[in-house]
């Protein structure tokens, strides 16, 4: 069973400063058919202005990731962190016990964009974290590029659930798979362009829940990207 998520229904938040979308309930907006999927908690589409962004702030028991589709993103945390997460870049912060972080627009003259992700840990009480990586989607340009695991094999960065992240971009007109283990599902999101899953058409911004089904099919229509969530 495939379920979409159109962009156009998403909640959002607006300020003179930031455009968010939200996927799921999240802060101000609340609807209870929409409260995640799986282990997946938060998707939120956010673009902020030059030079605004989000004061420090806690969080804990969650892993947050946050990928960057347009500019850079400034990320200062309590555990001495500082670091600018630039486009095609993605970074996991795990909240754990506790941790405090700001996150600003880079640059003052271009906005930012990116997506930011909570998945729920496997257990609470966990030892904060931090990782920062770039991927060269390139490389692997028509086919399936692993940023998250728990086993934090091929590379990837190492998430406290179970819960495989995968990131593919696509040319025009490329067709891509993804089989499930038994028992599993999935989320697909399209960050970019406009793809075709299992017959139905999905573009920027969409997503879609998977249950009960074996086999993805994608083909793009255009220039595109897509995450996928393989969740238990």
């Amino acid at each position: 069973m495939i379920t979409i998520r159109p962009s156009a229904e998403r909640g959002s938040s607006k300020y003179n400063w930031l455009d968010s979308r939200h996927t799921f309930s999240f802060a101000d907006y609340y609807d209870p058919k929409h409260m995640g999927f799986s282990e997946l908690r938060v998707i939120n589409e956010d673009r902020v202005n030059p030079g605004a962004g989000f004061p420090a702030h806690s969080h804990r028991d969650m892993e947050i990731v946050t990928y960057v589709l347009e500019g850079a993103l400034a990320h200062e945390d309590s555990m001495g962190t500082s670091s600018v997460i630039k486009t095609g870049e993605v970074q996991r912060m795990s909240a754990g016990t506790g941790i405090s972080h700001s996150e600003y627009n880079a640059s003052q003259t271009e906005p930012v964009h990116f997506l930011q992700i909570w998945i729920i840990p496997e257990e609470s009480g966990l030892r904060p974290g931090y990782e920062q990586r770039s991927f060269d989607l390139r490389q692997k340009r028509g086919g399936w590029v692993l940023v998250a695991a728990t086993d934090a094999r091929d590379g990837s960065m190492k998430i406290r659930q179970d819960t495989e992240l995968f990131l593919a971009s696509l040319p025009k007109a490329a067709r891509l798979e993804y089989r499930f283990k038994p028992a599993r599902q999935g989320w697909l999101q399209v960050t970019r362009g406009a793809a075709v899953l299992n017959g139905t058409s999905l573009a920027a911004g969409d997503g879609a829940a998977v249950s009960e089904e074996e086999l993805l099919q994608i083909q793009s229509l255009d220039e595109s990207e897509v995450l996928l969530f393989d969740l238990p």
